[in-house]
Order: C-alpha cells, then structure tokens, then sequence
C-alpha cells in the first residue's frame, strides 16, 4: 500500500498504520520464501504460513484490525481447525488465548514496534497525571466523610469489616467456586 501526503494536512491517506518490528538477532532469524511474506505487509491470514508472528489481525473480513495492536506485542498463526472445509485459522494472541478467526479477514506481518513502551519510568508524579492516571489513595488515609475507613485518631482498625466506598462488602461470601470435576477430562 503506497502512503501519500495530503497537500496542507500532513494526514496520510488510506488511514493510519502501526509500525511493524522484527527481533534482532540472536533471536530466532525468519527466512522470507514469498515476496508477499515481508515483513509490514497486511495480507490475508489464509495467504499466511503457519508459525508466523502477525499483529493487527482483523475479527471479522473488512471490519479493520482489533487485535494484537499494543507496543509490542503479537499473536502467532497456529493452524487450520480439523475439517479442512471451513476456511478458519487457529491465531494465538497475545493474552495466551487462542482464538478461531475467519481465513479472509487481514493481519499484518511482524511485531508492533516500541517493544519497550511499558517499561519506560516516569521520572516524576507529574508525568503519571499528564497520561490522565490519578493517584491511588488509601481508604484508611481518608477522612470519614471520604471513606468508610477513614478518621480515628492514629492507625485505627476502622471497627467495621473490609467495605468498598460506598459501602458495600468487599470480603463477604464465598471467594472462591466449589472445587467439584477440576480434575476430569474436558474434550
């Protein structure tokens, strides 16, 4: 897809486009057999090996991509589903799930670029705000009128249970499912 400037604008037409990655060496080298293949193109996930690292795949055929769009990341074609008539493709993302996704709809080949985004450090409070993240209080810092925890002379227990603020319960009834069939064989 060729990208062109609007006059005036600076906008590029045909939308925007996540820049594409590959990890450098040592890591595993990838060897392009098709021109198709490189690395950046957004092609058809039936016109995609198995094994491939894709990002911006799309859900359904010409609805744009959804997934695997984060600095970054990438989701891997795994294989095609048993019966060989349905045109589906078994994808990998990045969360660990595995996902049955229409062979027609696009992804592009390689990783999202700026690997690195999450593990930038702010270096100032300030910084966290400019990103709209507000600060993290806790309840028993607030005043009462704030939080059922809050006020009390020192480090009070509160003389209440665990409650959100507003309220409610927060520790109250079962935590946990009822253990039964964890262990059996689900086909």
């Amino acid at each position: 897809m060729k990208l062109r400037r609007k006059a005036k604008k600076g906008r590029v037409e045909g939308g925007s486009q996540l820049a594409a990655s590959w990890p450098r060496p040592p890591a595993t080298r990838y060897y392009i057999l098709d021109l198709n293949s490189q690395i950046g193109n957004c092609i058809q996930l039936s016109d995609i090996r198995i094994g491939t690292w894709v990002h911006d795949i799309e859900c359904h055929p010409g609805q744009g991509a959804k997934l695997a769009r984060a600095a970054g990341t990438f989701a891997k074609i795994m294989k095609e589903p048993a019966p060989p008539t349905l045109s589906l493709r078994l994808v990998r993302l990045p969360s660990g799930v595995e996902k049955v996704i229409d062979s027609r709809c696009r992804a592009t080949i390689g990783i999202v670029s700026n690997p690195n985004h999450g593990a930038r450090k702010q270096r100032k409070a300030g910084q966290s705000r400019w990103l709209g993240r507000r600060p993290i209080v806790r309840g028993l810092a607030m005043n009462p009128v704030d939080d059922p925890h809050g006020g009390g002379e020192g480090r009070t227990k509160g003389g209440r249970p665990s409650v959100s603020p507003w309220g409610k319960p927060t520790k109250a009834g079962f935590r946990a499912g009822v253990g039964k069939g964890r262990n059996e064989f689900m086909p």
